[in-house]
C-alpha cells in the first residue's frame, strides 16, 4: 500500500481545528495562547493520537506529547509537531497544519504497521505566538529551558494578565515549569512542518522547501509620553504630539531596516496605542510594539539598537518622552546540516525538487534545535499571506508536505543512532 498522505483528512482535520475560535471575534481564527480554546485544540489532538493507540500525556506547561513505542525501548525519541494557538483573525493554516501534518504521519505509520526502532513523538507546543503576551514559543521555550517562572510573571498581556496568571486561569500551575524541561540524551531528532509564510515557494514553483535558519527576533514596546491639550487651541510650535512622534519612529523603523535589509533584517510596527483617542484632543500618550527579525545576530542586536537610538532623538526634538521595553530577544538559528541533508535526500527519493530557503518567521523548531538536532519542512503560502485569514496553502501541498514529513521521520529513524 502506498503512504501517501491522504489530503481529504488533513482537510477534514483542518476544519476542525479552525472551528474552535472565539465567538464573535470576526473573520478567520482567534484562538489565542493560554485560553479554554487552546487548550480544547489540545484535546482534539489528543483524542486523535490516542485512537492511534498513542500514549498521551500533557506537561507541566500545557504541551502535549503522544508517543508511538519503538523496537528498541532504549533509543532516544525522534519528534514532529507545531502548535494550535494563533495571532487574533488569523488563517487557518499557521501552526494548525503542522499539527495536523504530525496526526495523519502517525496515521500512516499505524495503518501500514511500518516498524520503526526510535520511539515517534507527536507533539503541539503551547503559546508558540506571541501575539497574547509578546513572546513567541513560550511552550517550547520552556521544554528548551530558555523560559523559566521568574519569566512568567514579567511578561502581560493588553488586559494586564500575566502570563503565569494566564497559565493558572487553565489549570497549570507556573512554579512547576521546569518539570516540562527536555533531556537532551531522550532526543534524538526532530521536524517541523509549517506553512512558509512567504511567498518564495510559489514564486519558483515548487512544492516543498527545506529550511536551513530560522530568523531571529528582537521584540520591543515604546511608550511615548507627549501633552494632551486641545486641537483647535493649541499652536503647532507649542505642541508636544504623542502620536506624531510615534508616526516618525514607524517611518524610522521602516528606513533602518530597508538599509539593513541586505543582511536578511526585517522590522515592523506591528501596533500602535494613542491617547487619549480623541479627533478633537492631541495625543497625550503613545505606545508602538516593535519586532526587529534578522538572519545574522549581530546586524538584528545592531538594527535594534539603532531603532532606539533613533526613536529617542526624534521623540527628544518634539518634546516628548521616550522610554523602551525590552519583550523578547531570539537569537537566529542555523539547523543542523544533518537533518536538513536527509529531508532534501527523501524529497529526491519522492521525486521532489525542494528549494533550500531560510524562514523568516521563528517557529517552535528554532527553540527545540536547543535540545536536539531540528529540521523544517516548508509547503507554499499562496501569495504568500499568513496572519490574516486570506492565509491559504493547497490541500494537496500540505498532503505532499506530510509525505515528505512521515518519509523523513522514518529515513531519520533508519540513520539515526
Amino acid at each position: 500500500m502506498s503512504r501517501l498522505a491522504d489530503p481529504d483528512r488533513l482537510r477534514a482535520l483542518l476544519d476542525t481545528f479552525a472551528a474552535l475560535s472565539e465567538p464573535d471575534s470576526g473573520p478567520g481564527v482567534t484562538r489565542l495562547a493560554y485560553t479554554p480554546l487552546e487548550r480544547d485544540a489540545h484535546a482534539v489532538f489528543a483524542a486523535r493520537l490516542a485512537d492511534l493507540g498513542a500514549v498521551v500525556r500533557t506537561d507541566a506547561a500545557g504541551n502535549t506529547l503522544a508517543e508511538l513505542a519503538g523496537t528498541d525501548p532504549a533509543a532516544p525519541a525522534i519528534g514532529t509537531g507545531s502548535h494550535l494557538d494563533s495571532v487574533p483573525n488569523a488563517g487557518r493554516f499557521d501552526g494548525i497544519a503542522g499539527a495536523a501534518a504530525a496526526v495523519e504521519t502517525a496515521r500512516l505509520i499505524r495503518e501500514h504497521e511500518v516498524a520503526h526502532r526510535h520511539p515517534l513523538r507527536f507533539v503541539v507546543f503551547a503559546a508558540e505566538e506571541g501575539a497574547r503576551f509578546g513572546q513567541a514559543c513560550t511552550g517550547s521555550r520552556i521544554v528548551a529551558g530558555l523560559t523559566g517562572p521568574d519569566d512568567l510573571r514579567e511578561k502581560r498581556d493588553a488586559e494586564g494578565v500575566s502570563l503565569a496568571e494566564a497559565m493558572s486561569a487553565v489549570g497549570f500551575d507556573p512554579a512547576l515549569v521546569g518539570d516540562a524541561r527536555w533531556d537532551p540524551a531522550d532526543w534524538a531528532g526532530f521536524v517541523e512542518l509549517h506553512i512558509e509564510q512567504g511567498a518564495v515557494l510559489e514564486s519558483e514553483g515548487r512544492r516543498v522547501g527545506v529550511v536551513d535558519t530560522i530568523s531571529g527576533s528582537t521584540r520591543l514596546r515604546f511608550e511615548l509620553t507627549g501633552r494632551a491639550s486641545h486641537s483647535g487651541g493649541t499652536p503647532m510650535h507649542l505642541r508636544a504630539d504623542a502620536a506624531a512622534a510615534a508616526a516618525e519612529i514607524v517611518l524610522l523603523v521602516e528606513s533602518v531596516a530597508t538599509h539593513a535589509a541586505a543582511g536578511g533584517t526585517r522590522a515592523t510596527v506591528g501596533r500602535i496605542d494613542i491617547a487619549p483617542g480623541s479627533i478633537t484632543t492631541i495625543a497625550g500618550a503613545a505606545s508602538l510594539w516593535v519586532d526587529v527579525r534578522g538572519l545574522d545576530r549581530g546586524e538584528q542586536q545592531r538594527a535594534a539598537a539603532e531603532i532606539v537610538e533613533r526613536a529617542a532623538a526624534a521623540c527628544d526634538r518634539r518634546g516628548v518622552g521616550f522610554t523602551s521595553h525590552p519583550l523578547a530577544e531570539t537569537p537566529p538559528v542555523p539547523l543542523p546540516a544533518a537533518v536538513r541533508d536527509v529531508l532534501v535526500a527523501t524529497c529526491a527519493d519522492l521525486g521532489i525538487d525542494p528549494t533550500v530557503l531560510a524562514s523568516g518567521a521563528s517557529h517552535d523548531a528554532q527553540q527545540v534545535n536547543h535540545v536536539t538536532p531540528t529540521g523544517m519542512i516548508f509547503v507554499p503560502s499562496r501569495d504568500g499571506i499568513s496572519h490574516d485569514p486570506a492565509e491559504s496553502t493547497d490541500i494537496d501541498d500540505l498532503a505532499l508536505g506530510t509525505t515528505v514529513l512521515a518519509a523523513g521521520l522514518l529515513r531519520l529513524d533508519a540513520e539515526l543512532p
